[in-house]
């Protein structure tokens, strides 16, 4: 581009060209256009981008010869390398199978408890259980296990159902409220049929359990929470884990407990679902998944990763 706005830079008329003009800065002949005194160099096109262009035609000609290319309704040129992607995905996984075969089998056994014993086996089996907990668990329990609303947290000691391999391995293989017959069961029903009053004083009865104490038995929610919520619960709110029913006064809580989300709990009611996985895993992924779970919950050096 040149600048034509000062006079002594004005591309002036050769008089061997006619109305050739020529811009005096780089000496290129302009092509005559102008936007607001601003006239554009006719420059030659750049030959690297032309050998460029050559370049990619010719790969192109050569791709579509040796390569899948052309589609031809429901089938495509194979080209004459005959390579197929389909084909090469299967075969690096039949590869990774056959690697993992003689120690993944290992975990098809039922006896978790001395699996997980064995340093040696669990050394080599943690980064297959990591990338399984990323591709199956993390989209709702986060990648290390920290959960988030409405998502259990998992990187923690509070476990409804049991804390062991046995009893995780079982959640993941059946579920929770899944469509599966041996699914774990666990509802919390709402209680919109209770007068808004008491369901205000009971839900900043629940609200005040988590990490205060022993709350006061004089509270108006206490005489509520004892004849609606005890019998799951438990008395002072410590849960029935093992039936699924948990406990309301450690900081475990899914959804929640200020006064507000409770008051929602109690109106709504809660039935989280998780899917079986007994139809996508095998047995042995289920159970390295079910120790790789458990060992996020201990403490570092007691089996922690």
């Amino acid at each position: 581009m040149s600048d034509t706005t000062d006079p002594r830079k004005l591309p002036s008329a050769d008089p061997h060209t006619g109305n050739r003009r020529v811009d005096p800065i780089t000496g290129y002949d302009t092509t005559g256009h102008d936007w607001g005194g601003i006239t554009e160099l006719n420059t030659a096109f750049p030959k690297i981008v032309i050998w460029a262009l050559a370049l990619t035609f010719l790969y192109s000609l050569v791709a579509w010869i040796l390569l899948p290319a052309w589609p031809l309704g429901r089938d495509y040129t194979r080209g004459i390398l005959g390579l197929d992607q389909g084909e090469q995905a299967i075969e690096g996984l039949r590869e990774l199978t056959d690697d993992r075969l003689p120690w993944l089998s290992r975990f098809s056994d039922g006896d978790l408890r001395a699996l997980q014993s064995d340093a040696v086996l669990i050394r080599q089996a943690m980064p297959a259980a990591e990338r399984l907990f990323e591709d199956n668990c993390s989209a709702c329990h986060g990648a290390t296990g920290r959960g988030g609303p409405g998502f259990p947290v998992l990187a923690d000691g509070y476990w409804l159902w049991g804390d062991d391999p046995g009893g995780i391995a079982e959640t993941i293989r059946f579920g929770i409220n899944s469509d599966h017959a041996d699914a774990r069961i666990a509802e919390m029903p709402s209680f919109d049929w209770m007068a808004r009053a008491d369901r205000l004083a009971l839900a900043d009865y629940v609200a005040r359990l988590p990490g205060a104490g022993p709350v006061h038995s004089s509270l108006p929610g206490a005489a509520l929470f004892t004849e609606n919520c005890a019998a799951c619960h438990g008395d002072g709110g410590r849960g029935d884990l093992e039936a699924g029913a948990p406990s309301l006064t450690d900081d475990a809580v899914i959804y929640g407990q200020d006064r507000s989300t409770v008051m929602e709990t109690l109106s709504r009611g809660r039935r989280g679902v998780m899917p079986a996985w007994i139809d996508r895993l095998s047995a042995a992924e289920i159970n390295l998944l079910a120790i790789y779970v458990y060992r996020l919950g201990q403490p570092v050096g007691e089996g922690a990763q």
